[in-house]
């Protein structure tokens, strides 16, 4: 079924509803439309840091500490 297919028979449903009915399915669409874009804004954000380099200067400083500084090793 296609976008516009459902759309339309979802406007048919919602015209045979009483008022109150109606406005529930809108709250409804608010809802999800909310969810949507709380999802999308949430992508973003982490494509945003996966791709970003603010933190590559991380990977150019020399390691302060090495395993022979370590007084115990765990043995898991």
């Amino acid at each position: 079924m296609t976008r516009q297919a459902i759309i339309e028979r979802t406007l048919k449903a919602i015209n045979q509803l009483p008022e109150e009915k109606a406005e529930e399915i809108s709250d409804f669409a608010e809802f999800m439309m909310r969810q949507y874009e709380e999802q999308q804004i949430s992508k973003g954000i982490q494509w945003l840091t996966a791709n970003s380099q603010a933190f590559d200067f991380l990977n150019d400083e020399e390691d302060l500490y090495t395993e022979e500084d370590l007084k115990e090793k765990y043995n898991g």
